[in-house]
C-alpha cells in the first residue's frame, strides 16, 4: 500500500487550554476517520515494561531501536483483523497523565516538498504513539522526542499531533520530510484543526511557547520558501492554500469558531481564519462533543437538512465532520481539580459520532471492557465498534424519524457518564494503595461500559422494531379495492 499521505485522511481535532475550559481541565480531542467506511477499532491498555527491541513498522517499514523503561499507556489501535497493516494506536494517555493524539492528516505544498521530500520508510501515523507516549512524562517532552525522531528518521506524511498534560497543551506539525514546528496553546485559548496546516507566526526567541526542527529556519532561508520575509508564518510557508482546502477543510474551522465565538462573522471558505481563539464562554466536555459530532447543524450546509432551509447544493457544498467514514473519536481530558492518580479520562465514541455516545474511561487501569477489545472482520454487535456501526446503519435511512430518540439516548448516556465520574471520584479519593485504586478504576470502567452497552442494545431493538413495522412493502386484504 502506498503510504505517502495517511490513510486516515479526514480527521478533525480540537485543543483547549486549562483556563478556557469550564473546570480547568486540559483537553485534546480528535475524530479518527478513514477513507473506507470500515476500519475496525479497539480500546486497549498496554502495561509498563522494559524495552529492548528493534521496532519495525508493518506499514512504512521504518526500523527504530527502543531501549529503557516504558510506562503504561492506553490506546485505540486497529483490530488485528484490520486490513491496514501496523499498530495505529492513535490516541491515549500514559501513567504520568500525558495525553497524545496522532495524527491529524495535513498537506504541504509542492515547493517545500521539492526541497525536503517525504521519506518512504519514515515515521508515520501508524507508529508515532507507540514510539513516543510510553517514554515521556510531560507534553513538552513528547514534542521534543517526536521532533528528534522526525529529524533523524524523517516522515512519509504531513501530520498534526497533539500533546497535553495537566498544565500545557501543544500542537505539533510536520511540514516536510524532516521539518516540524510546535506551538503551545495559550491557557485561555482553543484551536480547531482540520486537514490543513494551522500554526501561524513562529517566534524563534520564545522557547516557552514554540519548539521546532533545528534546521527549520535555515531550511526556509536557504531554499527561499518564505513569501513574506517580514515574518515567519509556518502556515503560509508550508501550507497548501488550495481551492479544495476552502471546501474540504476551512468550513470545519469556521463552524467550530462559530460555536465558540458566535459574535464573529467569517466566510466558511476563508483561509485566513486564526489558529487560536479565546472562547466567548468556558468550554465543557459537552461542547467539544457537540463540535466533534457536528454536521453544520443549524446552517444551510447541514447535509441532514434538519432545521435550516439549505438548498440541495448548499447541503453538499462542504465536507462535514460527521460522515460515513467516522471510526473512533476520543476526548483526552486531564483534570486539575482532583488528585493526579485519577485525573485522566479518555472519552471514547466509536461509530458515526452524531448517533453514538462518548463514554468516559479512567486511564489508570490494567484492562479494558471485553467488547471494546474486539472488532473482527465480520459484523458482531457484541463488539463495541460493530455495535455502534450497526446503529448508524439503522438510523441513517430514517434519520428524521429516529433522531429525537437517538438524541435522548445520547443525552441520557452523557448524564449517566457524568454521574459515574462523580461516584467514581468520590470512592477513588478514599483509596490509598496504588494497586487497589487501579483495580477499582478498572472495574468501574467495566461497569460504565456495560450500562452504556445495555442502553445501546435497547435503542437498537427499538429502532429495528419500528423499521420492521414501517416497511413500504405492506399489503392488506382489500388494499386494492
Amino acid at each position: 500500500m502506498e503510504h505517502f499521505g495517511s490513510f486516515h485522511s479526514s480527521c478533525t481535532a480540537m485543543l483547549v487550554g486549562k483556563k478556557a475550559t469550564i473546570d480547568g481541565s486540559t483537553i485534546i480531542a480528535r475524530d479518527e476517520d478513514g477513507e473506507s467506511g470500515i476500519n475496525q477499532k479497539t480500546f486497549k491498555v498496554f502495561p509498563a515494561r522494559d524495552y529492548d527491541e528493534e521496532f519495525i513498522s508493518e506499514y512504512s517499514g521504518v526500523r527504530i531501536p527502543l531501549h529503557g523503561h516504558g510506562c503504561r499507556f492506553t490506546a485505540t489501535p486497529n483490530a488485528q483483523e484490520n486490513e491496514i497493516k501496523g499498530r495505529w494506536d492513535e490516541q491515549g494517555i500514559n501513567e504520568y497523565n500525558v495525553a497524545m493524539s496522532a495524527t491529524e492528516t495535513e498537506g504541504t505544498n509542492a515547493r517545500c516538498l521539492g526541497h525536503d521530500p517525504l521519506v518512504k520508510n519514515g515515521i508515520d501515523e501508524d507508529s508515532m504513539l507507540y514510539l513516543v507516549l510510553p517514554f515521556i512524562k510531560t507534553a513538552r517532552e513528547g514534542v521534543a522526542r517526536l521532533g528528534k525522531l522526525i529529524e533523524q528518521y524523517g516522515t512519509g506524511e504531513c501530520n498534526g499531533i497533539a500533546f497535553a498534560d495537566q498544565d500545557e497543551v501543544w500542537y505539533f506539525e510536520t511540514g516536510a520530510g524532516h521539518q516540524w514546528a510546535a506551538q503551545r496553546i495559550p491557557d485561555d485559548c482553543y484551536a480547531i484543526c482540520p486537514n490543513i496546516m494551522v500554526i501561524e507566526k513562529i517566534d524563534f526567541n520564545d522557547p516557552d511557547n514554540f519548539m521546532f526542527a533545528s534546521s527549520l529556519k535555515s531550511f526556509v532561508e536557504k531554499n527561499h520558501l518564505n513569501p513574506d520575509p517580514t515574518t515567519f508564518n509556518y502556515r503560509n510557508i508550508f501550507g497548501t492554500q488550495s481551492e479544495a482546502d476552502s471546501y474540504y477543510n476551512t468550513p470545519r474551522t469556521w463552524y467550530g469558531q462559530k460555536l465558540f465565538n458566535p459574535s464573529i462573522e467569517q466566510d466558511p471558505t476563508s483561509q485566513n481564519m486564526p489558529f487560536l481563539r479565546r472562547p466567548e464562554k468556558k468550554i465543557a466536555i459537552e461542547d467539544v462533543e457537540a463540535f466533534l459530532s457536528s454536521h453544520y447543524n443549524g446552517t444551510p450546509y447541514d447535509p441532514m437538512g434538519t432545521f435550516a432551509s439549505g438548498t440541495k447544493e448548499e447541503q453538499c457544498k462542504f465536507r462535514s465532520i460527521s460522515l460515513d467514514r467516522n471510526q473512533s473519536s476520543c476526548i483526552l481530558q486531564i483534570r486539575n481539580h482532583v488528585p493526579k492518580k485519577f485525573a485522566a479520562i479518555q472519552w471514547i465514541n466509536f461509530g458515526f459520532y452524531c448517533y453514538s455516545p462518548y463514554v468516559p474511561f479512567y486511564t489508570n487501569i490494567s484492562d479494558t471492557p471485553a467488547n471494546y477489545q474486539k472488532a473482527g472482520a465480520e459484523v458482531d454487535t457484541n463488539s463495541a465498534y460493530w455495535m455502534y456501526k450497526t446503529l448508524a446503519v439503522v438510523v441513517e435511512p430514517r434519520y428524521h424519524k429516529f433522531i429525537n430518540e437517538v438524541n435522548e439516548y445520547r443525552d441520557g448516556c452523557q448524564s449517566f457518564g457524568l454521574q459515574r465520574i462523580d461516584q467514581i471520584d468520590q470512592q477513588a479519593a478514599e483509596l490509598e494503595e496504588d494497586d487497589e485504586l487501579n483495580n477499582f478504576l478498572t472495574k468501574a470502567n467495566l461497569q460504565t461500559a456495560a450500562e452504556v452497552t445495555k442502553r445501546t442494545h435497547a435503542l437498537l431493538s427499538s429502532l429495528i422494531k419500528q423499521s420492521l413495522l414501517d416497511s413500504k412493502y405492506q399489503f392488506e386484504l382489500g388494499d386494492n379495492l
